[in-house]
């Protein structure tokens, strides 16, 4: 319900994370559950770049908890290559997707949900980024078949 209504979400959820830093300060993965709610939320509103610093911090933290191949970690990695495509940044989102997708694919799997996502975000870079050339069209043609 809050997810429709971000506005009146974030600052439940800043909230919940003061608590938790409070209360659950040796509990990582708690921590970083609660940024990522506010992660979400902040690209909800528009807010991509505030959204980036912490999706970043997020992805930082579940490399040293979780390491880099396991699925929250490539999730979070998803997430941040569509907050830079939102922000145009299609440059980075190409290298950050080109960088986890043999990841995924190895740890996941081809088929694996994850892998699909990655493989969708590198093809949109791709496609979407103004210094394009018929290659990167053709590779996100061929990836999106």
């Amino acid at each position: 319900a809050l997810k429709s209504r971000p506005e009146e979400a974030l600052p439940i959820f800043e909230v919940s994370l003061a608590l938790r830093r409070r209360y659950c300060s040796h509990d990582r993965p708690v921590i970083l559950s609660a940024q990522a709610e506010i992660g979400a939320c902040l690209v909800d509103l528009g807010r991509d770049e505030e959204a980036l610093v912490l999706m970043r911090e997020v992805y930082a933290g579940k490399v040293a908890t979780q390491g880099v191949a396991h699925q929250n970690t490539i999730a979070s990695g998803i997430n941040i290559a569509i907050s830079l495509g939102n922000l145009g940044r299609w440059d980075e989102a190409t290298t950050l997707s080109r960088d986890q997708l043999p990841m995924a694919r190895r740890s996941l799997g081809a088929d694996h949900d994850l892998t699909l996502r990655l493989e969708q975000s590198l093809a949109v870079a791709l496609a979407r980024n103004a210094g394009r050339t018929r290659d990167n069209l053709l590779e996100a043609v061929t990836i999106m078949q």
